[in-house]
């Protein structure tokens, strides 16, 4: 049933599992290596044709410089973070609720309140284009933050009800029903019974979000204009001029732009794997 762990395999298949690693690494990694190398190139490697040569100089600093501290990229860095964090906060925090509710109480319409949840999480998010831009033009939150973070939440949230849900739901019940005998009220087994259970579904549900918001460029582009609401995925396109691109300092931009996600995954990496191994019961 099991695949059989490759320390079990002969001893050429262990060599070839051994160098195969790291080719499909390099592989995998090649497009951001890509990147990289073309984040320290001078300008002048792009006219000539050099794009996948050596650097003709080293131009990191400067290219760098330039994202930092002669653009707005400070700027788009500040609202994606202003756009994302609320977002991340909202949809978990939402999820938790209607996930408890949906996995713990049995009512009518459960099971197709719960299909409504999952159901839109299969709906294109391009032919809500034209609807959500008129629906923020009439609410007077266009090219606003809040507009990019309600919209977020509000979209997030089927996915984050749905993960939460058969989390709450694979809890033991029977720490639930001990809780009732003793008289606890509903809101605080949801408090202090459940909510420390779920901690590593929120660590990783937080994670799958953030990168979710952080990396999303068609909303971002659909519902802000500017760097006064912009987030860093559609400020990187402020490089490029009407006949001429600066791809040396969208590099540099994609390169700040992707740290982020990164940080936050190796933050977030052992609160989750620490609650994972944790049993309910111990």
């Amino acid at each position: 049933m099991f695949p059989r762990p490759i320390e079990k395999s002969s001893p050429a298949w262990v060599a070839t599992y051994q160098a195969l690693v790291p080719m499909a690494l390099v592989l995998w990694l090649l497009p951001l290596i890509a990147v990289a190398v073309f984040s320290i190139k001078p300008d002048v490697d792009f006219t000539t044709g050099n794009y996948w040569g050596w650097p003709s100089a080293f131009k990191g600093f400067e290219n760098y410089g330039k994202v930092f501290f002669a653009s707005d990229m400070p700027r788009y860095l500040l609202n994606s973070v202003l756009i994302t964090v609320p977002t991340v906060i909202g949809a978990v925090a939402l999820s938790c609720m209607t996930g408890f509710a949906l996995g713990v109480y049995k009512f009518r319409g459960n099971l197709l309140l719960f299909f409504m949840f999952v159901a839109g999480n299969f709906v294109p998010f391009q032919i809500l284009m034209v609807p959500v831009r008129d629906l923020t033009l009439d609410m007077g939150l266009y090219n606003t933050k809040l507009g990019l973070v309600l919209f977020h939440v509000a979209f997030q949230t089927g996915f984050c009800t749905l993960f939460m849900r058969n989390f709450i739901r694979a809890l033991p019940f029977e720490l639930i029903e001990a809780a009732r005998v003793e008289g606890v009220a509903e809101w605080r087994i949801f408090w202090f019974v459940v909510l420390p259970l779920m901690k590593p579904a929120i660590a990783a549900l937080s994670v799958l979000i953030f990168t979710f918001i952080w990396n999303d460029y068609f909303w971002a582009v659909v519902l802000t204009q500017g760097a006064e609401s912009q987030p860093v995925t559609a400020g990187i396109t402020s490089f490029n001029a009407q006949y001429r691109a600066a791809y040396h300092l969208m590099s540099a931009g994609s390169i700040v732009a992707a740290l982020p996600p990164v940080a936050m995954f190796f933050l977030m990496q052992r609160h989750f794997i620490a609650g994972l191994t944790l049993g309910a019961v111990k």
